[in-house]
């Protein structure tokens, strides 16, 4: 992936590791585009970083993935790279049966946005230079982390998908990128009061 002259969306982008990547891809000279359910909070980030775009994305709606699609297509026909990084992270207790709608909320979030994010964008990509799909497992993609089980899961699943991904787009051009970052300071899971996080 080249570092400098991409025009980039990046998915859940209203804090933590997507709010930092799309600063710094933002410092680099690109033109990012960030995409995230809180309006108030991308209103704020555009007016912090000028040149930075914002756009209202729900992952775990269709609808709303169509129509980003469409609004970008139109106004950023030359987007080339797209960041796969909308997530939640959820304490969910496999005893309790209040947790099933947690499970169920990272699979839409996590696994399904991911995908459906996919779909809806490789047609802009395929065919240009330097064109990128970035994901985003985590480690508990390779070692599960029991308190929030089905968070692991779907990150192994982003993991699986994006090695078959990188196999059927071979020869076409586009790049995949997995990245799995480690523990960091965020809002997820309470991490910023982690100590053995790594500051964001």
């Amino acid at each position: 992936m080249k570092m400098t002259g991409n025009i980039v969306l990046i998915t859940g982008r209203t804090s933590g590791i997507g709010l930092g990547l799309a600063l710094r891809l933002h410092e680099t000279g690109n033109k990012v585009i960030v995409a995230g359910r809180r309006k108030e909070l991308l209103d704020r980030i555009t007016a912090e970083h000028p040149g930075i775009e914002a756009i209202v994305l729900d992952v775990t709606d269709p609808a709303s993935i169509t129509r980003v699609a469409e609004a970008v297509r139109a106004g950023h026909p030359e987007l080339n790279v797209l960041v796969d990084n909308a997530g939640i992270m959820l304490p969910e207790n496999l005893l309790d049966a209040a947790s099933l709608p947690v499970a169920e909320d990272h699979v839409t979030v996590n696994l399904l946005g991911t995908i459906r994010m996919t779909y809806a964008f490789l047609p802009l990509l395929v065919g240009k230079a330097d064109a990128v799909v970035m994901t985003v497992s985590s480690a508990p993609a390779f070692m599960p982390l029991p308190a929030t089980p089905t968070y692991s899961a779907t990150k192994a699943a982003v993991h699986s998908f994006s090695d078959s991904l990188r196999v059927q787009l071979a020869g076409s051009g586009v790049q995949v990128i997995e990245v799995a970052p480690p523990g960091v300071r965020t809002t997820l899971f309470g991490q910023q009061d982690s100590e053995q996080a790594m500051p964001l």
